[in-house]
């Protein structure tokens, strides 16, 4: 079991719907991954660098929604600044599988 936390700390959680604008390949980072550039609507533009080469290409992830958790604090990859968290789920295989919304949503908007 995990730790339990309360509703008060999953408020702290901010987690967003945005759409891919741009993928790079990442050729510095440790394991394979892109660099995603992701417009959350009115928030603005973010990037973020994920290990997600296995399952997905370049083209496939362009204009993909995605959940983000857009409040992480920053971090520095090789030569790049990672600004938010793409979410995903490993499968059995050990892939990440992209969480998104069943349908179409406005960039910027909250899961809740």
């Amino acid at each position: 079991m995990t730790n339990e936390i309360t509703f008060e700390d999953f408020l702290k959680v901010d987690i967003r719907i945005g759409t891919i604008i741009e993928v790079n390949d990442f050729p510095k980072a440790k394991k394979p991954a892109y660099q995603l550039t992701i417009d959350f609507g009115s928030l603005g533009i973010k990037k973020s660098s994920a290990q997600i080469t296995d399952l997905y290409t370049k083209k496939e992830l362009l204009n993909k929604q995605v959940s983000v958790i857009v409040n992480f604090k920053s971090r520095q990859i090789a030569n790049f600044i990672s600004e938010c968290l793409v979410l995903g789920v490993y499968n059995t295989d050990g892939n990440v599988v992209l969480l998104q919304a069943s349908k179409n949503i406005k960039n910027g908007e909250q899961v809740s």
